[in-house]
């Protein structure tokens, strides 16, 4: 009787085991599936820190739309960057974690540049707020005006659904 008992007691744990395992197993994979499936914020929500060494700023985006649809245009935010300065742009995973581009805008179009970025190349660009002359004859460095990142972001148009977005944050530098 001792054996069978102690059958009896080993197949109550093996079960219990069993359902253990199923049971974490199960929650690991639903816990899984809300993780990769839960919604991210709408692309007008997603914002750039910015600084210039003292101050640092959230920026959210300048025009947010749908491709072939014209964009509403936001106020631009002013930071103050010196000339032998930088501003420093930290972008959030929304942004870095795909493609996106860098517009840098001086006061000479010749010293205009942009960068292209493939997903999580950076997180972070740090652009000077003047460059070296373009000309031997205007010894004069080009001071930065504006700097815009763009990328293409996913969001929920009017009607609920998944939606790509042409979104443009942009910031004047001073």
């Amino acid at each position: 009787m001792a054996s069978r008992a102690q059958r009896r007691k080993n197949l109550i744990q093996i079960v219990a085991l069993v359902i253990a395992v199923v049971v974490v197993i199960t929650a690991s994979v639903l816990f899984q599936n809300w993780w990769n499936n839960r919604p991210g914020p709408q692309p007008a929500e997603v914002a750039i820190s910015v600084s210039n060494g003292s101050e640092q700023v959230e920026v959210t985006p300048y025009s947010v739309c749908e491709p072939g649809v014209e964009c509403a245009e936001n106020e631009v935010p002013v930071v103050p960057v010196p000339a032998d300065g930088t501003m420093t742009l930290t972008l959030p995973k929304e942004i870095y974690d795909h493609d996106w581009a860098l517009l840098k805008i001086y006061d000479d179009p010749a010293a205009n540049s942009e960068a292209y970025y493939t997903s999580n190349q950076a997180t972070e660009v740090t652009v000077p707020g003047s460059v070296d002359p373009t000309t031997a004859e205007d010894p004069t460095r080009p001071r930065l005006v504006v700097v815009e990142v763009t990328s293409v972001q996913i969001g929920t148009n009017e009607a609920g659904e998944e939606t790509p977005y042409s979104v443009t944050w942009s910031i004047a530098a001073q």
